[in-house]
């Protein structure tokens, strides 16, 4: 019988970084409130039907259910609001997304001007190297379309 070890499905993934970055019209406390609130992305993700949370701060699990009927589950990594930062992974998901990590943070440029930058690493689940620049511009879309809504929400 083989002894069994330690081991786990979530790691740091490899496949392709995705950046998506816009400047504000607001100050970057106003912007940390919409895009640091790890349960609040129906705000400004509209295909998201709503969010499950279990526990609160560092650890916490949110369950992303999508108007379409796929979900994400994805945990809390860090987050630190003076930095206005936050990170976490995914968990489990029914879209074709393996690991994925991601990040959201927020600088301020003036009193009344910030930036939001929503950093995502991930590799597809299924279909290899091929299948990479179909993935990448699935998510590069996806977080572009959802940082136009927060700069459109706050501008």
């Amino acid at each position: 019988m083989q002894a069994l070890k330690p081991d786990t499905l979530i790691r740091n993934p490899q496949g392709c970084l995705v950046v998506s970055s816009v400047e504000i019209a607001a100050p970057a406390a106003n912007v940390w409130n919409i895009v640091g609130n790890f349960a609040g992305f129906p705000v400004f993700i509209p295909a998201l039907a709503h969010i499950e949370m279990t526990g609160s701060g560092v650890r916490s699990v949110r369950k992303k259910l999508f108007k379409d009927g796929n979900v994400v589950i994805e945990q809390l990594n860090s987050r630190d609001d003076q930095a206005m930062n936050m990170t976490w992974s995914l968990i489990y998901t029914s879209l074709n997304i393996g690991n994925l990590w991601a990040a959201m943070q927020v600088q301020a440029i003036d009193a009344s001007r910030s930036r939001a930058t929503w950093t995502i690493q991930a590799e597809p689940w299924e279909g290899g190297p091929e299948a990479l620049p179909g993935f990448q511009a699935f998510l590069q879309g996806f977080a572009d379309e959802a940082m136009g809504n927060v700069r459109n929400l706050l501008s």
